[in-house]
């Protein structure tokens, strides 16, 4: 094994990727970042300053007053635990639209590339593998059909309680797969040299020994 040990996970929401990444950093002993639950975390931000997610003066100032953190296990925004608050699919869209803002990403890209940098992690998103971690020693693209993915997430808000039609999660989740992968600024793309693995069919043990498997055979 190398001196560092990262493991850099993208892929499509939904795709459990976040899931594998947590079991993966507990399994290995290493510090978990969900990047995507940081832009979670500037979309709720966004929304309860009543501003537009569109690139001025406002947007400026609000991202200069913001301070997003992990603190075991959870994420938190100006101090606050946010981790269950940013759970809904209207913080999710407004984290896919804020996403796509040079601003936005120049901000959190700085504070994940500092965190890659210092220390031994598993971190997930959308562009880790591209754009954050490319010289990462583990590179991996998680991904599902939008079907599984929008009933893998049905399910999940089923399960919170809440009021959800899974027709409207499947339009969103394909919405925001179109917004992700056709933005100017880092779009999500697989890594050339970032390993697939198709998790439709898969259940999340399944996943991760594959990951696993692979990170065994680099290590060799």
């Amino acid at each position: 094994m190398s001196s560092r040990f990262r493991i850099a996970v993208d892929g499509p929401s939904g795709s459990g990727k976040s899931t594998v990444a947590k079991i993966l950093a507990k399994e290995y002993g290493l510090e978990y970042v969900d990047t995507g639950a940081m832009y979670r975390a500037m979309g709720l931000k966004i929304l309860r300053e009543g501003i537009k997610c569109e690139e001025g003066p406002e947007l400026d100032e609000v991202l200069a007053a913001t301070k997003i953190d992990f603190s075991d296990g959870k994420i938190t925004l100006d101090g606050e635990d946010v981790s269950e608050l940013i759970r809904t699919q209207e913080i999710s869209m407004a984290a896919s639209e804020c996403s796509a803002l040079a601003s936005v990403r120049k901000k959190l890209d700085t504070i994940q590339k500092e965190i890659g940098r210092t220390k031994d992690v598993v971190m997930d998103g959308r562009d880790i593998c591209t754009i954050v971690m490319p010289d990462a020693e583990h590179k991996f693209y998680i991904t599902a059909t939008p079907e599984e993915r929008a009933n893998r997430r049905y399910k999940e808000l089923i399960a919170k309680g809440q009021d959800v039609d899974y027709d409207t999660i499947l339009k969103e989740i394909n919405e925001r797969d179109y917004n992700d992968t056709h933005r100017e600024v880092n779009p999500l793309r697989k890594a050339e040299d970032a390993i697939e693995i198709d998790t439709t069919e898969l259940n999340i043990d399944q996943v991760v020994q594959k990951v696993k498997s692979a990170i065994a055979i680099a290590d060799c």
